[in-house]
C-alpha cells in the first residue's frame, strides 16, 4: 500500500466548498442530524420522534397519585404528586399557564437505582414529558420570556448533574480496550431521554426566538451541556451531538465561546487527563463546521488545527475517534492546500515508535491527505516525510512493512 501512497504524489486537491461560514452548515454525518437513537419513537417534525407516538392515554390525564420523599429542584420536598389535566381538556387561554405548570411537575427528581420505588410517580412524570414534547411540536406562537424561563430550568434540573464514571484504572492501553467495554447505561434514561427529545424539539422549534432565548440558552447553560458529553452512555452522547449541532446553528452570538469551549476541552483531554467519552462526537460536529467556514480561512481557525486538532494524534485512545478526527484533518487541507504541509508535519511530529496499530491509522490518514496535496507543498515536506516511509518499509510488523 505504500506504493500506492507514492503513486498518487502529488495529487490535485479536491475540489474545496465555497460555503461560507454561517451558511455552511451540512450534515456530514447522518447521526447528527438524524442520529441512532433508540427506536421506540417513530421519525416526526424534527427528525427524531413522531407526535402522535408522543400522546399520553387519557386515563393519565385525570389520575392523580400520591407520594412522598420527592425531591424537587434539588432541595425542596413535595409531599404529593398529582397529574394535571391534558391540554386538550383546558380552553386556548389556559394552555400557557398549564405548560408551566407541567414544566414545574416535571421538575422532580426521581431516584432510579431503586427500580421498585415511586412507580406510580414516575410514570406520571414519564407521561407528562410526553405531553410537553407534544406541545413543543405543535406550538403555533412564540414562546415568551416567562416560558423560556421555565423551560430552561426543567431542562436544567433534568440534565444536569454530576456523573459517576465507572472505574477504567488498566483500561485504556491503546484505546481497543476501552472501545469494547459495554458502555454504562444511565438508569435514568426513560426520563432523561423524553427531556433531550424535548431541549431538541424546543431548539429546533420556529417558535423559539433566538435573540430572546439567548438570555437562558447562556454560555453557563452550554457549558454545563458540554460538560455532559463525558456520559458514558453512548445514547446520551448522541443526543448531545444533534443539540449542540443545532444550538451552534441557531444561537450565533453563542458560536465563538463553543468553539473556544471545545477547545479547552481538547487541550486538557490532550495534555492532562487523556479520558473523555465525548471527544468523536466533538470532532463529528466540529466537521460539520470546518465544512462552513468561509474562504479564507480565519488565522484564529488554523491555530485551532495547529493547537489542539494535530495534537489528538497524541493520546493512547487515539483509536476511539481517529475517522472523525482525520476527516477534520482532510476537511482543512482541501480547504486550504497551502496547510497540507503544516499537517504532514504535525503528523510526523507525532508519528507513533512502538505501537504499530497507530501507525497503521497514520498510514490511512497520511493518504487521505496526500490525495489533497498539491506539488509546492509537497516539495517542503517531502524530505521527512520520504524518511519516515522508509521506516516503514524496514518495518517489524508486517501491517505496516506491507501498507
Amino acid at each position: 500500500m505504500l506504493k500506492q501512497i507514492l503513486s498518487k504524489l502529488p495529487r490535485k486537491s479536491s475540489k474545496t466548498s465555497d460555503s461560507r461560514e454561517h451558511g455552511g452548515f451540512h450534515a456530514i454525518y447522518s447521526s447528527v442530524s438524524g442520529g441512532s437513537r433508540s427506536n421506540d419513537f417513530g421519525t416526526g417534525k424534527s427528525g427524531n420522534l413522531s407526535v402522535s407516538s408522543l400522546t399520553a392515554p387519557n386515563s393519565m390525564a385525570d389520575s392523580g397519585w400520591k407520594g412522598s420523599n420527592l425531591k424537587a429542584n434539588g432541595n425542596n420536598m413535595y409531599s404529593s404528586y398529582d397529574a394535571l389535566p391534558a391540554f386538550k381538556d383546558v380552553p386556548a387561554s389556559e394552555k400557557q399557564n398549564l405548560f408551566i405548570k407541567k414544566l414545574n411537575l416535571c421538575c422532580v427528581i426521581f431516584d432510579f437505582t431503586d427500580p421498585t420505588k415511586n412507580l406510580k410517580e414516575k410514570e406520571i412524570k414519564r407521561q407528562t414529558l410526553l405531553e410537553l414534547v407534544e406541545y413543543v411540536t405543535s406550538a403555533t406562537g412564540k414562546f415568551s420570556d416567562a416560558v423560556l424561563q421555565e423551560i430552561v430550568k426543567m431542562v436544567s434540573t433534568n440534565l444536569f448533574r454530576s456523573l459517576t464514571p465507572q472505574p477504567r484504572e488498566n483500561k485504556v492501553g491503546d484505546g481497543l480496550e476501552l472501545e469494547e467495554e459495554e458502555p454504562s447505561m444511565d438508569p435514568a434514561w426513560p426520563h432523561l431521554q423524553i427531556v433531550y427529545e424535548f431541549l431538541l424539539r424546543f431548539v429546533a422549534s420556529p417558535e423559539t426566538d433566538a435573540k430572546l432565548a439567548k438570555r437562558y440558552v447562556d454560555q453557563s447553560f452550554i457549558t454545563k451541556l458540554l460538560d455532559l458529553f463525558d456520559s458514558e452512555d453512548p445514547r446520551e452522547r448522541e443526543y448531545l451531538k444533534t443539540i449542540l449541532h443545532r444550538i451552534y446553528g441557531k444561537f450565533m452570538v453563542h458560536r465563538p465561546f463553543i468553539r473556544k469551549a471545545i477547545n479547552s476541552i481538547f487541550f486538557r483531554f490532550i495534555f492532562e487527563t487523556e479520558k473523555h467519552n465525548g471527544i468523536a462526537e466533538f470532532l463529528e460536529i466540529l466537521g460539520s463546521i470546518i465544512n462552513g467556514f468561509a474562504l479564507p480561512l480565519k488565522e484564529e481557525h488554523k491555530a485551532f488545527l495547529v493547537r489542539a486538532l494535530i495534537p489528538l494524534h497524541k493520546p493512547k485512545c487515539l483509536a476511539m475517534y481517529h475517522q472523525q478526527l482525520s476527516y477534520c484533518i482532510t476537511q482543512f487541507v482541501e480547504k486550504d492546500c497551502k496547510l497540507a504541509d503544516t499537517v504532514i508535519r504535525g503528523l510526523l511530529k507525532y508519528w507513533p515508535i512502538t505501537n504499530s496499530s497507530k501507525e497503521v491509522m497514520f498510514l490511512n490518514e497520511l493518504e487521505e491527505v496526500l490525495e489533497a496535496t498539491q506539488p509546492a507543498e509537497f516539495q517542503r515536506c517531502m524530505v521527512p516525510l520520504f524518511r519516515q516511509i522508509a521506516r516503514c518499509l524496514n518495518s517489524l510488523h508486517f501491517q505496516v512493512r506491507s501498507f
